[in-house]
């Protein structure tokens, strides 16, 4: 049994993963409708995500439903900064490096960045002092400790969610309510709490 599951229409099943990714941080490049694409998920699948955050992100569809949940927390921040640091360390050329370097540290680590992710002061430093000549590495403390977070926060309230539930019980997809959070957690503030504690206004 199937259960449809409702995304964008940037978001298609048909591409492959690393074209998701690609869309997931760039934007499809045109105008969004209301018109929507289903993908499907069958029960089974959708249980296999519970077993590890890793299993959930390495699925095409996983990647796309953790996306679609961290959405409805606004925190998407989180994930499209892991996607940028996976398809960052995949340059080959020494001027892409240096461009998708300053793009990821303009949108996701300066201060007052347009999606600033949640970092420990000391891991910030360090990228910025070494963000003129970057390696393939400059983001790894970074997007493990994000990782971190996301596996110990987010997907723990991601396995308890209606989006999740619905799917590894095949049941039809019901509205989203939309929930913020006040802030997130810093790196050093979420190793003395619980992985489901979060603050809500």
């Amino acid at each position: 049994m199937e259960t449809s599951l409702v995304f964008f229409s940037q978001l298609s099943m048909c591409e492959p993963k690393a074209k998701t990714i690609f869309k997931l941080i760039h934007g499809s490049g045109k105008e969004e409708t209301s018109k929507e694409a289903k993908i499907r998920v069958s029960p089974e699948e959708a249980i296999k995500w519970g077993e590890s955050f890793d299993k959930l992100l390495s699925h095409k569809d996983g990647l796309e439903t953790f996306t679609r949940f961290l959405k409805t927390e606004f925190s998407e921040e989180n994930i499209e900064f892991w996607i940028a640091c996976e398809d960052f360390k995949k340059s080959k050329d020494p001027q892409q490096i240096i461009r998708k370097a300053k793009a990821i540290y303009e949108k996701f680590i300066q201060n007052d960045a347009p999606q600033e992710v949640n970092l420990d002061f000391h891991t910030k430093e360090i990228i910025s002092k070494s963000i003129t000549q970057p390696t393939l590495q400059s983001f790894d403390v970074a997007q493990s400790r994000v990782y971190q977070l996301m596996e110990q926060d987010s997907y723990m309230r991601f396995l308890k969610s209606d989006i999740y539930l619905d799917l590894t019980k095949g049941r039809s997809q019901r509205p989203t309510n939309l929930r913020r959070r006040s802030r997130s957690f810093t790196y050093n503030e979420f190793q003395d709490a619980k992985s489901d504690v979060a603050i809500w206004l």
